[in-house]
């Protein structure tokens, strides 16, 4: 995969953000390190990552007299960056402290990539992704389409919910209500609820599983856990006025119990999901109605643009793809840089 270029300036900020890390990180180990040498921690058990506080993580313990509760950990050094999600083994420490010794495997785990193309672990565990959207700010069907390859890509099921259905306006309804049934087309679920109204099933898409919340800044996702958890205070604010774009209100990704059962995942705001960190077949196969028309073109490196005997636009032709996703797919693949050959 070819690299983004970047500018001597961004270089010397990587330079700089990247010294600090390992400062950091230096420090971090040589407590964790401390605690263990010191050898007045209690035995290995199980744990789960439940959010970040700088270089600690909160951890709830899930084994013996101790579950239920919370500590503040530290990591050893060799140990993977981790995640709200992730179970891990751990020790206690004195005063409601311990120290993250293993990392146990994932059944699952979303990435982002970062500005500079290296994936970021955002939650790990999840049974299904709730991808909110709202009428501000106004959805993007192609930012859409990013969240939706992202799942297929880990193999989460997502399910579209637009919310704050009580600003739905006629001049807003039918477009939004279109652009909803163009995903269900797919056979993708979906759902039109408001926070503030009527949360229609939401309690059952949730309860019992594990689920994570995705979605750009100021759409409701903080009032979204508020409705199905009112004893937890979440920060909700106003859209910016400025900028129409929303303000980022939780800062790292947090777990939340649920009293039927499960859990949910709040992640920060995010605007842009991208794709460059992906290859093309990867890409492709996040679309999903194209999957059944794939090696089947002309030419065995067609890059579905206007190739003669290109199954994807024959797809398009037949009414079995959207032209819309087509573009879609060609506008994301030349993000990808130097794209390989065509399936």
């Amino acid at each position: 995969m070819s690299q983004r270029r970047i500018s001597r300036q961004q270089s010397f900020r990587i330079d700089r953000i990247q010294n600090e890390r390992i400062a950091r990180a230096s420090k971090r180990d040589a407590k964790a390190e401390a605690l263990l040498a010191g050898g007045e921690l209690g035995a290995e058990q199980r744990g789960r990552v439940i959010a970040h506080y700088g270089v600690q993580l909160a951890v709830e313990a899930l084994d013996g007299d101790l579950a239920g509760q919370r500590f503040r950990c530290h990591r050893r050094a060799n140990i993977d960056h981790l995640v709200t999600g992730d179970q891990v083994i751990w020790q206690p420490a004195a005063e409601g402290t311990g120290v993250i010794t293993a990392l146990l495997p994932r059944d699952s785990v979303l990435v982002r990539p970062d500005p500079y193309g290296k994936l970021k672990p955002v939650a790990a565990n999840i049974d299904r992704i709730l991808l909110i959207i709202a009428p501000e700010p106004v959805p993007s069907a192609e930012l859409i389409d990013r969240y939706l390859i992202a799942c297929e890509a880990t193999g989460i099921a997502p399910v579209i919910v637009l919310n704050k259905a009580d600003l739905l306006d006629a001049g807003r309804a039918a477009p939004l209500r279109e652009l909803l049934d163009s995903f269900a087309r797919l056979g993708y679920e979906t759902r039109t609820l408001s926070a503030h109204g009527d949360t229609g099933d939401l309690r059952a898409l949730v309860a019992g599983r594990t689920v994570v919340f995705v979605g750009q800044s100021g759409v409701g996702k903080s009032s979204l856990i508020n409705a199905l958890l009112p004893d937890v205070t979440q920060k909700v604010k106003e859209i910016s006025t400025g900028s129409r774009l929303g303000q980022h209100t939780t800062t790292t990704a947090c777990w939340f119990d649920l009293p039927e059962g499960g859990a949910l995942i709040d992640s920060p705001g995010i605007r842009e999901f991208g794709v460059w960190h992906m290859d093309r077949d990867q890409l492709l196969e996040g679309f999903i109605e194209f999957r059944p028309w794939l090696g089947q073109c002309r030419f065995r490196n067609c890059q579905h643009q206007h190739e003669p005997g290109c199954a994807l636009s024959h797809g398009v032709d037949t009414g079995a793809i959207q032209p819309r996703r087509l573009a879609s797919f060609q506008r994301l693949a030349s993000e990808l840089g130097n794209p390989a050959p065509g399936r």
